[in-house]
């Protein structure tokens, strides 16, 4: 029986991560086609910001195309020229939720505030997890925390 994976995208993260260290952005296809060559990819939530521009919502659509679903949360941008749009509570949440009906939780990010979420799946659930990320704007503590650290090479890149 194939592994049951759960795969969590945080694409802001993502999306500057590769950005500022390749010039290029993720592909979601390729990442989907070497996922899929794991095991089934029961669930796979895309966390971005609603920024109401065209370019996004070919984006956001191309992700659901893939297989993703994708949740937004609105950009807020604040009066002293800050901006949020932070999904670091609804993805921790839907990982907890998920890590019990799955074998493996995959989390592509470099935000260490996901390290003490991905030590708590594994020690309550006995769920695996890697996290893919690039490895110069990945937390060392996440990469720890994880079973299993996956560079984001250019092979996933566009």
């Amino acid at each position: 029986m194939p592994a049951k994976i759960a795969v969590f995208v945080d694409v802001q993260n993502i999306y500057y991560t590769t950005r500022d260290s390749y010039q290029k952005q993720f592909n979601y296809r390729k990442f989907w086609q070497h996922l899929s060559a794991q095991g089934d990819i029961v669930i796979a939530n895309a966390y971005a910001t609603e920024r109401h521009d065209t370019q996004q919502q070919k984006f956001q659509s191309a992700l659901k195309h893939i297989g993703f679903n994708v949740k937004l949360k609105p950009f807020i941008q604040r009066s002293d020229g800050s901006a949020k749009g932070d999904w670091d509570v609804g993805i921790t949440i839907d990982v907890l939720d998920a890590a019990p009906h799955v074998d493996t939780v995959v989390l592509l990010s470099g935000d260490g505030d996901f390290d003490l979420l991905l030590k708590a799946a594994k020690d309550k659930y006995k769920v695996g997890t890697k996290v893919y990320g690039v490895p110069a704007l990945t937390a060392s503590s996440l990469m720890n925390a994880c079973d299993e650290f996956i560079e984001i090479t250019p092979s996933l890149l566009q």
